[in-house]
């Protein structure tokens, strides 16, 4: 079997930059180990497919080389995935801070790049592996599960180790180090965080309760919603700040970021002394929370009984909440994986190996991880157009 492009991978990243190699001419077959393709699009945004983000830019993304995604992002911008998306007639809505998703169902994402890659003539093959793979100089050699194939370009788009449950491996990584490329130490990203103790069992007692807080690590913050669960802590913005937090590292959260806690308190001992002080904080955070915040403090009854050192307590609780994770929930729930290819080892310009001629990294197995919120599906459909253009 000979081909212009194989490429390995048939998700966001794969499917695209097949249907641009297919655009050019070029002979692709496009193969999977899975038995569905896009596995991850599918239930990706509950269902709805978070597609992009129309704030995307280089700013949304970390990498060890973070001037690497500016070149792919400004050759394929959001704006024209929206445009394919329009072109398909699909209907999406804005959900909150330029999250854009389907108003229907993933589906309909998949099955465009489907017709996208069927007009181009792309092969695609699922439940399909490679065995090995050789390259003799000119071409590349694969020993598939459907026989020998050759080709002049090898695209890598297997993804990372998130959500090994639809498929994830670190085969990516395996054929970099074969090819003589590093690899950026790999974790789990945009990930729940775990907590042992004194905290576990407050995150326990309030599993459910969600609300919207500014969490921070280090000199990064998030404002966005939170919450509590049997494990830990959730929610967007502590899955955002996951990708910054390192073992070790502080975590400060403001649960109610719109209120000076401590002079909240105050302003009520002077005008409302008789009210419960329980009652006070049920105001400004939920009234679980409230109710174990006092709990926790060891303080009841009015505002006017208290000292100004128990409000500080109090006040820095709900302000200035300082815990420690002891981990993550791991692949196994995180959305996207951290580090991956070294990008210094890539062209910026076309995702070529700058080692090997011919062979290409595109999407989630190269170190470039986006923010949450559509930001690593751009990512997806920026470096696989790109490397569609040159493969």
């Amino acid at each position: 079997m000979k081909y212009d492009v194989i490429i390995v991978g048939a998700g966001a990243a794969g499917l695209m930059c097949a249907i641009e190699a297919g655009k050019r001419g070029r002979k692709v077959w496009l193969i999977d180990h899975s038995k569905k393709i896009g596995e991850k699009i599918r239930i990706s945004g509950g269902g709805r497919c978070n597609f992009t983000n129309i704030h995307a830019g280089p700013n949304a993304y970390l990498s060890q080389n973070p001037h690497y995604c500016k070149s792919a992002l400004s050759q394929y911008t959001q704006q024209d995935f929206i445009a394919l998306v329009k072109k398909h007639r699909i209907k999406h809505h804005e959900k909150k801070l330029g999250q854009l998703f389907c108003d229907d169902t993933a589906q309909q994402i998949i099955d465009m790049l489907l017709k996208e890659c069927a007009e181009a003539k792309v092969k695609i093959s699922k439940e399909t592996s490679v065995d090995t793979i050789n390259h003799d100089g000119q071409m590349y050699k694969l020993e598939t599960t459907q026989g020998p194939a050759t080709c002049e370009s090898l695209v890598i788009a297997t993804g990372g180790l998130s959500i090994p449950k639809i498929g994830a491996t670190k085969w990516g990584y395996t054929v970099a180090k074969q090819f003589g490329h590093s690899k950026v130490d790999t974790r789990a990203a945009l990930v729940p965080l775990t907590f042992t103790d004194d905290v576990l069992g407050f995150c326990k007692a309030l599993s459910g309760v969600s609300i919207e807080a500014v969490v921070t690590c280090g000199k990064t913050s998030f404002a966005e919603g939170m919450l509590f669960t049997h494990r830990g802590i959730s929610g967007p913005s502590i899955l955002q700040i996951s990708s910054y937090w390192k073992e070790g590292d502080v975590v400060t959260i403001n649960l109610a970021p719109d209120i000076d806690a401590l002079n909240y308190f105050k302003t009520k001992q002077q005008n409302q002394p008789k009210q419960e002080i329980h009652n006070i904080l049920s105001e400004i955070v939920p009234s679980r929370l409230a109710e174990l915040i006092c709990e926790k403090h060891g303080v009841k009854g009015r505002i006017a009984e208290m000292s100004r050192k128990a409000l500080e307590k109090l006040a820095a609780d709900i302000n200035n909440w300082q815990v420690k994770p002891n981990g993550s929930e791991g692949y196994r729930t995180a959305e996207v994986t951290l580090g991956g290819v070294n990008t210094n080892e890539l062209s910026s310009k076309t995702m070529e190996s700058k080692l090997q001629n011919g062979l290409y990294f595109i999407g989630e197995v190269v170190d470039v991880t986006g923010h949450l919120g559509g930001y690593n599906f751009q990512w997806a459909w920026s470096s696989g157009y790109v490397a569609g253009q040159y493969a």
